[in-house]
């Protein structure tokens, strides 16, 4: 079964995790030993982000590969449009469908400097997700995933519009969509409503990323839009500059928010693992 599959059967929530290339051999020694962690907990999927540059493109296409040869578990790759031409784009949906993957998270990409730089299509691709989406489904029979927004995407800060450009995908072929960072589950109910206003059926996963540093969640907060609520900024206050007390109260915030979320109906969680396994591991016990 594909995860469309799976969440279309509707019969459990679904749990994943998200990796990215290693950048040399003992980052890469690392993230294998965050696998060999992960994996007896026996996720639905697992997924690879796609790199900014060609270099970083190649580790996404070679762990992805790895990935789905040496373990049982379904494995997903990213994709994005930006800095490549549309022949590049079908090099490497060919190169995933060569290597047994069926399914592709496809992404527009923000250009080098975040989602807040004006974002400039190449001059022989594609201008945004939904063509993106279209061009992998005329390729094959691949289910297909997308990103979805629970706080405004910063370039347009426009809630409506968001909403109505994930019905865009999903009328191009996606299967699901899995959501941004984000630290509030009142901003998921509110993007499902949303959608669902559209008469859009999209599944939508919530991203969950375990705070373990300060400045790492902050920066990704910024690059995605998410807002940080105030109650959670004084919880990391309180912590102070002990990083294991940061941790730990980086944890507990993301097991009540994945808890909140699976309350309110989510059909699973996708987490950012930043290759770690530690947090998510412990958020994932005190779920189960």
């Amino acid at each position: 079964m594909t995860i469309c599959d799976l969440l279309h059967d509707g019969s459990r929530r679904l749990f994943s995790f998200e990796f990215f290339p290693p950048h040399d051999d003992h980052a890469d020694q690392q993230l294998m030993n965050t696998i060999s962690r992960l994996l007896p907990m026996a996720p639905d999927f697992l997924s690879v982000t796609y790199g900014a540059n060609g270099s970083q493109r190649e580790r996404t296409l070679d762990l992805t590969r790895r990935l789905n040869a040496d373990t049982s578990t379904r494995t997903m790759g990213h994709l994005t449009c930006v800095g490549q031409t549309t022949t590049e784009l079908l090099g490497v949906i060919d190169r995933y469908a060569a290597d047994g993957l069926d399914h592709i998270l496809a992404i527009r990409g923000d250009m080098p400097g975040g989602p807040a730089v004006l974002w400039e299509p190449h001059p022989h691709g594609l201008t945004n997700a939904t063509q993106l989406v279209e061009l992998i489904r005329s390729r094959g029979d691949f289910c297909v995933g997308v990103a979805a927004f629970p706080d405004p995407h910063p370039a347009q800060h426009d809630a409506r519009l968001d909403a109505q450009i994930l019905k865009d995908k999903w009328l191009a072929g996606a299967g699901f969509a899995i959501t941004q960072l984000f630290f509030s589950v009142q901003s998921y109910v509110e993007l499902v409503d949303r959608v669902r206003s559209l008469d859009c059926p999209i599944p939508i996963i919530p991203g969950i990323m375990p705070i373990t540093l300060i400045s790492q969640v902050v920066k990704f907060a910024q690059l995605s839009g998410a807002a940080i609520p105030e109650s959670i900024k004084s919880q990391l206050d309180e912590a102070g500059p002990d990083p294991a007390r940061v941790r730990q109260v980086g944890t507990r915030i993301a097991t009540e928010l994945s808890q909140d979320l699976l309350d309110h109906g989510a059909p699973g969680l996708h987490f950012f693992t930043q290759n770690r396994s530690t947090a998510t591991r412990s958020i994932w016990r005190s779920l189960s």
